[in-house]
């Protein structure tokens, strides 16, 4: 059982890293840049609620996940 999970960890990875790519990308953001390097009067910060909320929470659980299957292929 174990040989098998360490034949396909790899491509769990590689799903893991695409859907974290595609979810970081499709994040809205409301800062320009000049709000991202500390410049401008307004505040930036919002709730999330709704669909973002919910792709802001998975990102993170997809991340745990990816970080947790680099460190299972490093102790093989």
């Amino acid at each position: 059982m174990l040989t098998v999970i360490l034949n396909i960890l790899p491509y769990i990875q590689i799903l893991l890293a695409i859907l974290m790519v595609i979810l970081v990308l499709i994040q809205q953001t409301d800062s320009d840049a000049g709000g991202s390097f500390g410049g401008g009067a307004t505040s930036n910060w919002h709730t999330r609620r709704g669909a973002e909320k919910f792709m802001f929470n998975f990102t993170i659980i997809i991340s745990v996940l990816f970080v947790a299957s680099v460190l299972v292929d490093l102790w093989k």
